[in-house]
């Protein structure tokens, strides 16, 4: 079957099969196109539930389960890092085992304005432009929660979420009492009978929406499109202004692939790092790569996770992530993002996997008696933080050219740099203290000290915009120069927005769909 896949020519080729590659699949299917998905990892069985895991360090099992198989190296502020990503790779992607918060942005995440100046001057494409895509999406998506009351964009797509726990209840109640504006949150869950609340693992039915049960699966029952799993692409390859096949290992034997597009959604650390891969004697620097800005303008988010102690009588409620809030998204002149609940509590557990996390983000997760002297500050902290219940704010990253995925060097290994910027560390103080301010009254601690980067949330690798000089794409987030390679995942954003990425790669992933079915048409 996988070979006859591969001999086929295709309407479409999708690298890819997250938010981005998945949901521009399924669209482009049900105009009537033929998709081939094609999958670096396994397809899994449909059934298992399973959760990230940084402390698996055997490649095999990495890719059976689906995560990212090897380590990533990282240069940040000079010192380096070895560490596995909380990424996925397999049918799905890494959305498999997001916590689903499909969020909007707010039109200032995307338009310039004086009273809101962009850090980049703003997206090509305006919110206006993008609103209706989002909306698509959150239909698509099933996304239910409550409106923002801060909000001056409707929501009218949202589906009623299931009641709140008494606990959640109590603990809204208090946020609004010290003058903040919670709302339930955007969720992509359908909550059929019997929902496990996969919440950070993979689903084992289609109740959370996600890459592969929102996308893929869908495009698959249209009888259009086809998967190719544990199929690696190595390399782009083609003449000036045209990519005219895709070279990939399927189970480690050469194969090419053959399509009128191309359509690259590998995610903000792998479709750049494809590209520069593809380098040619007509790409010297790697495909699409005329302005050098491939890889570069790498954004994250940066977390800043405090634990809050909710009232006497909200004591001894389940984690859930049912709470957001808004109110130092935008403040005294400064981008910052959401705050919202992040389904833990301060459990002994959830408290050693976070060190053992920071640990291995170091490199020294390898010493082995660390990760087991974890224990004892994991055991110190759970008796100290008791019944608290642990947020998150999602502070905005800006894109800086000397932050970026690094050219190949051989071996194979994904490497990045990054450096904090002035301007970010001063943010980042002004959102601890309006975070401190907002609850001021409340129980609470930090429980980040340094800048904490959200290595879940790579982005801006791939930017668009109308200058070929200063971006990879162009408005329609098709590549500058070459007539048929596309990118769907979030290396096209320009900036990391104060929200979760996902709903708005999603609702790009419509917009791009509908460009390359009106191109389609014109020829």
């Amino acid at each position: 079957m996988s070979s006859g896949l591969a001999d086929r020519h295709w309407d479409v080729i999708v690298i890819g099969t997250g938010m981005g590659g998945g949901t521009v699949g399924r669209a482009l299917a049900e105009k009537g196109l033929s998709v081939l998905f094609v999958e670096k990892g396994r397809k899994g069985h449909r059934a298992e539930q399973t959760a990230l895991d940084a402390n698996l360090s055997d490649r095999v099992a990495r890719k059976i389960r689906g995560f990212w198989p090897d380590p990533i190296e990282g240069q940040i502020n000079g010192g380096r890092i070895s560490f596995y990503p909380p990424l996925g790779a397999g049918v799905g992607g890494s959305s498999v085992y997001y916590a689903a918060a499909l969020e909007r942005p707010e039109p200032h995440d995307l338009d310039h304005s004086p009273e809101r100046p962009h850090p980049a001057g703003g997206w090509p494409v305006r919110y206006a432009a993008f609103h209706p895509y989002l909306e698509a999406a959150e239909r698509i998506y099933h996304i239910c929660g409550s409106a923002d009351p801060l909000s001056s964009v409707p929501a009218d797509n949202l589906r009623p979420p299931p009641d709140l726990p008494p606990g959640d209840a109590a603990l809204m109640a208090q946020m609004q009492r010290i003058g903040l504006h919670p709302y339930r949150l955007h969720t992509a869950v359908r909550y059929l009978e019997g929902c496990l609340d996969c919440l950070g693992v993979k689903c084992p039915r289609n109740c959370k929406m996600d890459g592969r049960s929102a996308g893929v699966e869908p495009a698959l029952a249209t009888g259009r499109a086809a998967l190719l799993e544990r199929c690696e692409v190595t390399a782009l390859r083609g003449e000036p202004g045209r990519i005219t096949h895709v070279e990939a290992l399927l189970d480690g034997n050469p194969v090419t692939l053959r399509g009128d597009v191309v359509v690259l959604a590998a995610g903000g650390f792998g479709s750049p790092q494809l590209l520069l891969d593809s380098a040619a004697e007509h790409w010297p620097q790697g495909c699409a790569n005329e302005s050098g800005l491939v890889g570069r303008n790498l954004m994250f988010h940066v977390n800043e996770m405090f634990a809050l102690w909710p009232d006497r009588s909200a004591r001894n409620f389940a984690p859930s992530r049912a709470i957001g809030l808004r109110d130092l998204y935008y403040t005294e002149g400064k981008r910052f993002g959401m705050v919202q609940a992040m389904g833990l509590n301060a459990s002994y557990g959830d408290i050693l996997h976070h060190l053992r996390m920071l640990l291995a983000r170091t490199g020294l997760d390898r010493i082995r008696p660390l990760r087991q002297l974890a224990r004892f500050p994991a055991g110190i902290a759970a008796r100290i933080l008791g019944d608290a219940k642990i947020f998150v704010g999602l502070m905005e990253d800006i894109g800086y050219p000397e932050n970026r995925i690094l050219p190949p060097d051989g071996s194979g290994t994904l490497r990045f740099e990054y450096r904090f910027s002035d301007e970010l560390l001063a943010r980042r103080k002004a959102f601890r203290k309006a975070i401190r301010r907002s609850f001021r009254g409340q129980r609470k601690m930090f429980l980040s000290f340094q800048p904490e980067l959200n290595f879940g949330h790579p982005c801006g690798t791939l930017r668009f915009g109308e200058d070929p000089a200063t971006s990879v794409l162009n408005p329609d987030c098709r590549a500058h120069g070459i007539g048929n390679l596309y990118v769907t995942d979030s290396s096209f954003m320009p900036s990391s927005m104060g929200v979760n990425p996902s709903l708005t790669i999603a609702a790009n992933a419509l917009r791009v769909a509908d460009r390359i079915a009106e191109a389609r048409n014109e020829h």
